[in-house]
């Protein structure tokens, strides 16, 4: 029999990705708030719960996006930076709730859970890591060394799913008055793809088998739709989202050129701010982001991209007192709360930081660095059991279970037997296969 206990552990970081076999997850509360808003007239015309599925943003230049539970959509930088409009991007997401909707995840959960070999042990591990976790690569890596061709039939959809998904997708932006050329432009980047050979296919065309077929019935929807509603907030967040995005990844110089480019005055000085604060001129990005915040003064992440700035900057104390300004206005965000725990860890101020980092948990605990400074404020303060702990979770989330369990062994010599730290360690060492 295959017994397979797996960990829910996630993590979560700001614009600062987690590796895992060279692939990592973009973790960002202003972008992250900006796909939310996005998805959110497309999840509600589906019938799902914009509060219940999270849009998680994977940094590879590599195009494609992907379902692998009902809880989360998952796209890629590379994806996302090919979206020139705001109604390619909810096309993506319209598509992917669609396969949430349809249940097309479950049948595919079915079949992991029948799983009775170890090589389908390994794409159940790699496939649910993935969803529970940050790390796409780590998933995906894990699944694909026990089996590509398995893998490849639980995670790519076959072409009666994507037509269905289609279908559905644009009766969902109907319903939310979203213009369906969106999702034109989204099959014509990649309408070329079918006629490839596998190693050349971009992964979107090979996880969405595409077809001529597929593009004409959805010109046909385009056509007959109705006159979609004016979307300025739409166009806001994804310029918001995608400028700041760009600025991250691509050149500094690129983004100095064209952020003037932006519809929006506070994101073009947004763009500056981060480029001018890569190229080392912190004075300057910091004039830049007060420009924003002048027109935006209750922005909580425009506040929390002041206090980011000081801290890659390494002025600590700063960063701390600007972190603190982003939490006071979005108390309940647990990124802006890693952040400032990093800041306050980084400032010697190891009591407060401790406080802080642990209310950032009980929000998201899918943030390895958050775990990791966790830890380090637990082992200054003494308490090396729940430092032990923190450090064995943070291992198995990234799929390092060895590691995992050396710490959870040292967790629970230190914890007192019974406790929920102490279960939790039992956890990750009875984290086996047993055939």
């Amino acid at each position: 029999m295959l017994i397979i206990k797996l960990l829910v552990f996630c993590s979560s970081i700001a614009l600062i990705p987690v590796t895992a076999s060279g692939k990592s997850l973009f973790r960002d509360a202003d972008i992250e708030y900006a796909f939310a808003e996005l998805a959110k007239p497309v999840l509600q015309a589906a019938g799902l719960s914009p509060s219940g599925i999270k849009i998680m943003l994977i940094n590879d230049k590599r195009p494609n996006a992907f379902i692998i539970d009902h809880k989360h959509i998952f796209i890629t930088s590379g994806l996302a930076l090919k979206t020139r409009t705001a109604e390619m991007f909810q096309s993506i997401i319209a598509h992917e709730a669609a396969h949430i909707a349809y249940g097309h995840v479950t049948r595919r959960g079915q079949n992991v859970a029948n799983a009775r070999t170890v090589s389908a042990f390994g794409i159940a591990l790699g496939i649910m890591t993935a969803g529970m976790t940050n790390s796409y690569e780590l998933g995906t890596s894990l699944a694909l060394g026990a089996s590509g061709s398995a893998r490849g039939a639980l995670l790519a959809h076959t072409r009666v799913e994507e037509s269905a998904a289609d279908q559905a997708a644009m009766s969902y932006m109907a319903i939310a008055g979203i213009d369906g050329q969106g999702m034109v432009d989204v099959l014509n980047i990649f309408i070329g793809q079918d006629n490839l050979s596998a190693g050349r296919q971009d992964p979107y065309a090979r996880s969405h088998p595409l077809s001529q077929d597929r593009l004409r019935v959805v010109k046909g929807y385009v056509k007959n739709q109705p006159k979609p509603k004016d979307k300025t907030m739409a166009r806001y967040w994804h310029d918001r989202a995608i400028g700041k995005l760009s600025a991250f990844l691509r050149s500094s110089e690129w983004t100095l050129k064209n952020a003037q480019n932006s519809s929006f005055n506070d994101v073009r000085h947004l763009r500056r701010s981060v480029a001018l604060s890569r190229q080392g001129k912190l004075n300057e990005a910091i004039i830049e982001i007060e420009k924003a915040q002048h027109l935006k003064p209750k922005d909580a992440y425009l506040q929390e991209l002041k206090a980011e700035l000081y801290m890659r900057h390494k002025q600590f104390r700063r960063a701390a007192r600007e972190y603190e300004k982003a939490s006071e206005l979005d108390p309940a965000n647990a990124l802006i709360l890693a952040g400032y725990g990093r800041a306050l860890l980084a400032a010697r101020q190891t009591t407060k930081a401790l406080a802080i980092l642990k209310k950032s948990r009980e929000r998201d605990f899918r943030n390895t660095r958050m775990m990791r400074d966790l830890a380090v404020a637990f082992s200054k303060t003494g308490e090396n059991g729940m430092a032990s702990l923190i450090t064995a979770e943070r291992f198995a989330l990234e799929g390092k279970i060895k590691d995992a369990q050396i710490h959870a062994r040292r967790a629970l010599a230190a914890l007192p037997r019974g406790s929920p730290g102490w279960q939790n360690a039992e956890d990750i060492l009875d984290f086996e296969i047993d055939k």
